[in-house]
């Protein structure tokens, strides 16, 4: 699934925001980094190009200073990345402080290393591994119109996370909300537009953080 062009070009034409594809990843950072910084390596869903979370996550960029490391792996299948946080970390030395995710299947790859970095975003996904017992900070974002990650599915799989985990569920978000590549067959009708998907991103990510760095 392709990135949309208008989504991603906004990235790019944003002065905010410096981007690079480099070591088999795209890399978004501020313009003006924070030093030291935090960062999020993430891993996308089944058959989408890294391109079309860019403007997704580009608020967490421009809004919450952080580094977002979006994986490109082989065959656009994420569960075939074996290459692990540290190997996407060295793109940005700058950042002392990592978050791993993913969406749709790109979280059930974020689920595999989370408790190699210091915590774990879940958007649109669920764990297929058990990190119950884990110490690692998670945040699970979800959409009520979910069609594929459905809010059954995301309630069913609730055991397999840390009894401390944060559940968001955006209110009108679909499984394609998170991210700029059309519609999803078997999806759900989203009733809210992308900019309202930001913002509660954006403050779920906020809440994580300082967490986060409190501890």
């Amino acid at each position: 699934m392709d990135a949309e062009p208008e989504a991603w070009q906004q990235v790019v034409e944003d002065p905010r925001i410096a981007q690079e594809q480099t070591g088999g990843a795209l890399v978004l950072r501020p313009s003006d980094p924070p030093a030291p910084g935090v960062g999020l390596v993430f891993y996308p869903g089944a058959k989408v190009e890294p391109e079309a979370y860019a403007a997704r996550l580009s608020g967490i960029v421009t809004e919450l200073g952080m580094t977002v490391v979006i994986t490109d792996p082989p065959l656009n299948l994420s569960l075939f990345d074996r290459r692990d946080p540290e190997r996407f970390a060295s793109l940005a030395p700058e950042v002392d402080t990592w978050l791993v995710g993913g969406h749709s299947m790109g979280g059930v790859r974020a689920c595999q290393v989370a408790e190699e970095v210091d915590a774990l975003v879940l958007f649109a996904a669920y764990c297929a591994t058990g990190l119950s017992h884990s110490q690692v900070p998670v945040l699970s974002i979800a959409g009520s119109e979910d069609g594929l990650s459905t809010p059954g599915d995301i309630a069913d799989h609730r055991s397999a996370l840390p009894e401390n985990a944060t559940l968001v569920e955006i209110a009108g978000a679909n499984h394609a909300s998170f991210g700029d590549y059309g519609p999803q067959k078997g999806d759900g009708t989203a009733t809210i537009d992308d900019d309202e998907v930001d913002d509660a991103v954006e403050e779920a990510v906020a809440d994580l953080l300082a967490v986060v760095t409190a501890a």
